[in-house]
């Protein structure tokens, strides 16, 4: 479906009925990435999945898309389809996102679940990462998508699930090159929401990946565990909706049950 919004378009897909579950892809996906989560979930939910800002079959706003500027846009959806109260789970960026509505508008939200995410902002080092990203990425965009997408998944699993590996590939390679750049600037940009997340009344749940080369894994562990926040450690990196698919359903459902 397409909603129109600031002079572009927004997709998103809207099945099932019951209590809303809103799903965010991450960075160079699209919200196909979820499309066996969205198979057991809209037995007994109404879950609503959409391509956030330059991903997919959303265009771009500009050329800094700013996790509030994203979750804007998601309200702007989620108010088009009358939803008041709903539970997030965000991959990635789309943790950012949800956390960016959570802090804007956190009487709407049931539960949040970050899935291979971080309530961090980012440090100095990873900020000069996205800068030389974006400055390689206009002359070399295959090559750098390739390589960036690459290291998302443990070495066991890129020939494990070579299939979807390819297929995952394959969509982060269809991101224009102003909506890659737009998220790099827009998550250089996002706040610390740490003691947000820890003090937010609502379900929360965090999910990561043993090797994900991503996120602090130890860090998170000791801040969950000092917050008593629900957390599982899957055995591979940063794609657990492929690398450990299995699991990954099990726990989403186990969440959503809980809120």
């Amino acid at each position: 479906m397409i909603l129109d919004y600031k002079g572009i378009t927004i997709f998103y897909t809207d099945q099932g009925k019951g209590s809303a579950i809103v799903l965010l892809h991450g960075f160079l996906e699209d919200a196909s990435m979820w499309s066996d989560l969205v198979a057991e979930l809209s037995q007994k939910h109404r879950v609503i999945c959409i391509d956030l800002l330059g991903h997919g079959k959303t265009e771009s706003l500009g050329y800094v898309h700013t996790m509030e500027v994203m979750a804007t846009a998601v309200k702007a959806v989620l108010n088009h389809l009358k939803l008041r109260k709903h539970t997030f789970i965000g991959h990635s960026m789309g943790g950012y996102v949800a956390l960016a509505f959570a802090k804007l508008h956190p009487e709407r939200i049931k539960g949040l679940c970050l899935l291979n995410s971080t309530y961090e902002a980012d440090d100095a080092e990873r900020k000069q990462l996205r800068t030389r990203a974006n400055k390689m990425v206009q002359t070399n965009f295959e090559n750098m998508v390739r390589m960036s997408f690459t290291n998302l998944f443990s070495a066991k699993s890129k020939l494990k699930h070579k299939a979807a590996f390819d297929a995952a590939l394959q969509i982060a390679l269809k991101t224009s090159l102003q909506g890659y750049m737009a998220a790099q600037e827009g998550m250089k940009l996002r706040e610390d929401l740490s003691i947000f997340f820890a003090e937010a009344p609502f379900k929360k749940a965090i999910i990561l990946g043993k090797k994900d080369s991503v996120i602090n894994v130890k860090n998170t562990l000791e801040f969950a565990k000092n917050q008593n926040i629900e957390i599982q450690v899957f055995s591979e990196g940063h794609m657990s909706h492929i690398e450990n698919k299995t699991d990954f359903i099990k726990e989403i459902m186990h969440f959503i049950e809980k809120t």
